[in-house]
């Protein structure tokens, strides 16, 4: 039986555990919280700092195989895992890459793949003097996760808002719709592409709000839209599962915002609408068995449960009877104790043909659903 490790114990290890169930493998993980979502549902939990050469290599070394569920790991161990014969996923190339957000921009430049004008800027004082630049988003290069690292400056007054740090200036663009494509490859080259997905913002909390599969868009666009996603994780020339979001504007124009070289948020709702769910198709690959089917079984949409403003502490799902009720609603908490405001904590998958039951559905569960603290 192989054995793989997962570096981070969260929500995103939590739900590839629970995939591991389908295949012959020990299961290992490394999170410095013991009580972390995925901690006790692997075979074996070590704790350790995933940012620390030292343990991510010795929780390595023994290992046929190894991935992520969090960018910021110590790539430098992972290197010489690999030099050693451990399969990493994504490899360490792709990661470096990948979580710099400095050096994923001029990744796109330099190989010619559409994405925004940008600027990079070493510390504040250089963001004040591109003012013209701007509106502008914001990127700080190194530590950004889920909305965090992110701000939008609009004018010279927001300038106060940008990060003091080595930084991705990149030109506002008006935006008619938000892509995701996640994208796996195998060890062999191999490629299977997930349907694009909508996927809808909270503005305040830059995180994904709710999301519609598959998206829609006219033929043109969506050839456009998967072969720019596929342009990206072939030029990182890395084995693994990557999530590629892109913006399309109302000309048809398609750019890429981001990518992560992971399982995603916006995969979230392969579990029950797909064939092979991103969580599945991970394991195949790390596993070296075939890429399952990508194809959508029914039309899905997710709602992320984030933590509620004011509210800190043991979490309390307020809703949650009435939201089971709801015909084809699959609600997957993350095993988190706690709660705090733009915290996730959970998600829900609605099935239905129709988009606008999805929509419906997603907007009740929002307004339904809430966590707070006991």
């Amino acid at each position: 039986m192989k054995k793989a490790g997962i570096l981070g114990g969260g929500q995103l290890g939590r739900m590839l555990l629970q995939a591991a169930a389908n295949y012959p493998v020990e299961t290992f993980v490394m999170e410095n919280d013991t009580e972390c979502p995925s901690a006790h549902l692997c075979n074996h939990f070590i704790k350790g700092d995933i940012r620390n050469f030292d343990d991510v290599y010795n929780f390595g070394k023994g290992l046929d195989a190894i991935t992520i569920e969090i960018e910021s790991v110590n790539e430098e161990a992972l290197e010489k895992l690999e030099s050693e014969g451990v399969k990493v996923y994504p490899k360490p190339s792709a990661l470096k890459i990948i979580k710099n957000k400095i050096l994923q921009k001029q990744f796109y430049k330099a190989n010619e793949i559409p994405t925004a004008d940008f600027i990079i800027t070493e510390d504040l004082a250089a963001l004040k003097k591109n003012t013209g630049f701007l509106p502008a988003v914001h990127k700080v290069g190194m530590g950004g996760y889920d909305g965090k690292g992110v701000q939008i400056l609009r004018e010279a007054k927001d300038i106060d808002k940008g990060f003091d740090a080595p930084s991705v200036l990149e030109k506002m663009m008006p935006i008619d719709k938000e892509i995701a494509v996640i994208v796996a490859v195998n060890d062999k080259g191999e490629n299977a592409i997930y349907p694009p997905v909508d996927m809808v913002f909270d503005p305040m909390l830059n995180l994904l709000d709710y999301q519609i599969s598959p998206a829609e868009l006219p033929e043109k666009t969506l050839w456009k839209v998967e072969a720019i996603a596929l342009k990206v994780v072939k030029g990182l020339n890395s084995p693994g599962i990557f999530a590629v979001e892109l913006f399309v504007d109302k000309n048809g124009d398609v750019i890429v915002n981001e990518t992560a070289p992971r399982v995603h948020n916006s995969g979230h709702h392969t579990i029950e609408a797909n064939y092979s769910s991103q969580f599945d198709m991970l394991w195949r690959i790390l596993l070296q068995y075939p890429l399952g089917n990508t194809d959508h079984i029914i039309p899905a949409a997710i709602v992320n449960i984030i933590g509620e403003e004011g509210y800190s502490g043991a979490a309390h799902y307020q809703g949650i009877e009435e939201v089971l009720q709801i015909d084809n609603a699959f609600v997957h908490l993350y095993g988190k104790k706690e709660t705090k405001p733009g915290r996730k904590m959970g998600h829900v998958t609605i099935l239905s043909k129709e988009k606008q039951e999805l929509i419906h559905q997603a907007n009740r569960i929002k307004s339904t659903l809430k966590v707070i603290s006991k």
